[in-house]
């Protein structure tokens, strides 16, 4: 389809777009807890005369729009959690949840490309199926949350698109895209798109170290400070960074969520929360390995004792290299050979699951560039949702004819020349499963010795 009938595909459905954009900024809620931008989103879905699959007992659902003729299925994503930041002049006043990473912007896109595929003409010349697929909880906040969340059975993994892959949502995907919002601070001007190399893989963790209270001035020495040994364990950690390589782009960033029970005794048990981010699955197994030891052992010079929960976190994520190169040729049909922000080259040590799809499936995850301020941060916004929003659903939906027309031609192609990651899907699974684990990495004998697991 000609890209000027694209645009006014998307164009004629602008104020669903920002009617959306708008009352999902407003409505902010963090992973698994979507439920009033889930419920918005499957009544306008079903306005739109959709049949949608629900994620049974969790945020989230999918529906699929059929061409009428075989071919591979296509998967666009949009995810619709929102995370915290207190200082954010539009947070939710109550809770602190604010959409500083543009997750709103993408439920809008997607509903606006939802609108367009139900035009007349707008399945011309296409094979296939496209599934499209609103998912929870990418933002990997509130760890104990989402462990009671799998320890009740509502979910088996912390993380939505590994929970809707567990499920079999993506059972029968062939290829997958997810665009995202890019930010303008320090853009050249004119760009309208931008696409990294790849991100980084994570494992999500809880340390909980535990000492002995006393009382903190008459009588310290009759305690065991968990907290020292915490700070501790963060500085050993600390100590091992120069020994990582560049090229892993090892990250490990822990918070204190609890440092104690009151001031006048000392802290008999401190809760960490972190993350171990890696560039490649090796390197994410072998820092994730070192950092417990020295956890481990800080907690031991301290007299204290550790658990640690280990958490799978996302699979490292690369783009897609023949995916890339339809996606290169959409931008220029859209804005010109300039308008593309070309950041192929670069690796991002951020972590997103878009990496557990990109291991079973060809996918890309580009940005429709639109952001103002810091992503995460107090001053995050998009000044322009209609550019912004717009420009992601083209983007899609040409994205969808380049790869479904000509009987799918491209999409055969991508799809032949993929070698995924693992032999299935069930045996992804299975590697996620393995991921997750407690231990308990430091045992204090009864004659003084210490024992290291």
């Amino acid at each position: 389809m000609d890209i000027e009938k694209i645009k006014a595909l998307i164009e004629k459905h602008k104020d669903l777009i920002l009617r959306a954009e708008k009352q999902i900024w407003e409505n902010p809620e963090v992973g698994f807890k979507e439920f009033k931008t889930d419920a918005y989103l499957k009544s306008e879905f079903r306005k739109l005369g959709y049949s949608l699959t629900e994620a049974e007992g969790i945020t989230g659902f999918y529906t699929v729009v059929d061409t009428g003729r075989p071919g591979p299925t296509v998967l666009a994503l949009a995810e619709l959690d929102a995370l915290y930041c207190a200082d954010h002049p539009d947070r939710d006043k109550e809770t602190g949840a604010v959409h500083a990473c543009g997750h709103h912007a993408q439920c809008a896109a997607l509903l606006g490309l939802a609108a367009a595929l139900k035009e007349p003409g707008a399945l011309d010349g296409l094979s296939g199926r496209i599934k499209l697929c609103l998912v929870p909880a990418e933002e990997g906040i509130e760890i104990q949350y989402r462990m009671d969340l799998i320890k009740e059975g509502k979910i088996k993994f912390a993380s939505g698109k590994q929970e809707f892959l567990a499920r079999g949502f993506f059972d029968d995907v062939d290829l997958a895209f997810m665009v995202h919002v890019g930010t303008i601070d320090g853009t050249p001007e004119g760009k309208l798109f931008r696409k990294y190399k790849g991100y980084n893989g994570v494992i999500r963790k809880k340390i909980v170290i535990r000492g002995k209270a006393a009382h903190a001035g008459d009588c310290p020495d009759l305690g065991i400070n968990a907290l020292n040994a915490a700070t501790l364990a963060i500085q050993a950690v600390n100590n091992l960074r120069e020994t990582f390589k560049e090229s892993d782009f090892v990250r490990f960033h822990p918070i204190i969520t609890k440092g104690g029970d009151v001031v006048n005794a000392v802290p008999a048990e401190v809760i960490l929360e972190s993350y171990v981010r890696a560039a490649t699955t090796a390197a994410l197994d072998g820092a994730n390995k070192r950092i417990n030891r020295a956890i481990g052992a800080a907690a031991a010079a301290n007299g204290c004792t550790a658990v640690i929960t280990d958490i799978a976190g996302s699979e490292p994520f690369k783009e897609d290299e023949m995916l890339t190169v339809v996606y290169n040729a959409v931008c220029e049909q859209i804005g010109g050979t300039d308008c593309i922000d070309d950041k192929n080259d670069v690796w991002e040590a951020c972590s997103t699951d878009m990496g557990d799809v990109a291991v079973n499936f060809p996918a890309i995850h580009p940005y429709s560039i639109g952001a103002a301020g810091s992503e995460h941060g107090m001053d995050y916004k998009i000044p322009d949702p209609e550019k912004t929003c717009g420009n992601s659903a083209v983007l899609q939906l040409a994205l969808i004819h380049a790869l479904l027309e000509n009987d799918a031609a491209k999409a055969k192609v991508i799809k032949a020349n993929f070698k995924p990651v693992f032999p299935s899907i069930k045996d992804y699974l299975a590697f996620k499963k393995s991921q997750t684990a407690v231990r308990e990495v430091v045992k204090q004998n009864g004659d003084g010795s210490v024992t290291l697991l």
